[in-house]
């Protein structure tokens, strides 16, 4: 938290994680990619991000209003053009020819056990056995309170990042490998999830223990990507076997000490959403409505212990925003509001914004988000 006292923002952000009553809804980060656009809502000169990318990133979430920031990706556009990503490397998952890890060709699901078991496990061992509690928890600390004084004292900073869980390894051996093992080899890809569940729960305890001591606020965000726009990227009914279970139990350290979890949603969670909520998480951020994500439905659900759910509901990044008119981002943010939570809302987008975006569009959001900050929902 803040040395100074909170600015009325932050502390809008803040009464919304708590789910108290408020008059307004409290903004998310503005994640704009296109740099001529960041300078524009910045008000700053053009040409000028890439010369001050902190400076004009935070000056455009100032000038947007925004009230609650967990990742901070001032230096993010940097990886990107006036027409997306260019020049970027090929990886795993995005065209590479051949997958080398550790010096070991990945060319089939067998070659992912042989790394897995010769590397990664004896890896996440060592750094289970040998983790420091105390240092994890005064280096949270440290970063968190850096973080808030950079950003002042009218934008609350909520970590983010920080959680540990098991996740699917597509990003290290592709995904025709990593799905392959995956379906061929189970017990080991259990194994996976259980070794990382355990390094992740020793992580989870330094975690909550920063949050109570340090009086951090009570929200944090978990991203993996776990679906597309089909559904899961592995069917649910083996998650419900092997990966649930792991994933329950590193994060119970969080819960006990009274943190909301939220989930990133992208693709078509439907199937995980009761799961997750089921196993203690409080919310969503994101969606992609047009893949099956059904807003509506996910804002009148509860969590186990019966509260309304936090959701940082989003103007579509892949439609509304690119493709539609101001009208449209007006009319799509209405009706966030109008079928969002009672208590726990906060406005956003579904992700990030890429270049191509429409200046009155942009605006249109912008002038949205200080309506709903001032007026709450009618």
């Amino acid at each position: 938290m803040p040395a100074e006292p909170l600015g009325p923002n932050a502390q809008l952000a803040l009464d919304t994680i708590h789910q108290k009553p408020t008059k307004g809804i409290p903004s998310w980060i503005l994640h704009i990619m296109e740099h001529s656009q960041i300078e524009r809502v910045a008000g700053a000169a053009p040409g000028s991000y890439r010369k001050d990318p902190h400076g004009v990133y935070l000056a455009m979430q100032r000038a947007a209003g925004t009230c609650l920031l967990d990742q901070y990706l001032a230096e993010n556009p940097l990886s990107m053009g006036d027409h997306g990503y260019e020049g970027a490397s090929k990886g795993a998952t995005t065209g590479a020819e051949r997958i080398v890890v550790d010096g070991m060709v990945i060319d089939s699901p067998e070659a992912v056990i042989a790394h897995m078991e010769r590397f990664v496990f004896p890896a996440i061992r060592k750094a289970t056995a040998e983790f420091d509690e105390d240092k994890r928890t005064a280096d949270i600390l440290t970063n968190e309170r850096a973080m808030q004084e950079k950003l002042g004292p009218n934008m609350l900073k909520t970590p983010y990042g920080l959680v540990g869980f098991p996740g699917l390894a597509y990003g290290s051996y592709g995904y025709v490998n990593y799905f392959s093992a995956y379906a061929l080899y189970p017990e080991v890809m259990e194994k996976h999830f259980a070794l990382s569940a355990d390094l992740a729960l020793r992580n989870n305890r330094a975690v909550a223990r920063a949050c109570v001591e340090g009086n951090l606020p009570p929200l944090y965000r978990l991203d993996h990507d776990m679906a597309d726009g089909r559904g899961t990227l592995v069917s649910i009914k083996s998650l419900d076997r092997i990966w649930f279970p792991h994933f329950a139990r590193c994060i119970e350290p969080m819960l006990t000490a009274g943190v909301r979890l939220i989930w990133h949603c992208d693709g078509n969670l439907m199937e995980m959403v009761p799961r997750l909520l089921a196993a203690g998480l409080s919310g969503f951020q994101g969606f992609q409505y047009e893949q099956g994500m059904d807003y509506e439905k996910i804002c009148r659900m509860k969590t186990r212990e019966g509260r309304d759910l936090i959701i940082i509901a989003g103007v579509s990044v892949t439609r509304e925003l690119p493709m539609g008119t101001a009208a449209d981002v007006r009319r799509q943010i209405d009706w966030l509001v109008a079928k969002g939570p009672k208590t726990g809302l906060f406005l956003g987008c579904s992700s990030s914004m890429v270049p191509g975006v429409r200046p009155e569009n942009i605006d249109a959001l912008i002038a949205g988000f200080k309506h709903y900050r001032a007026h709450g929902k009618i």
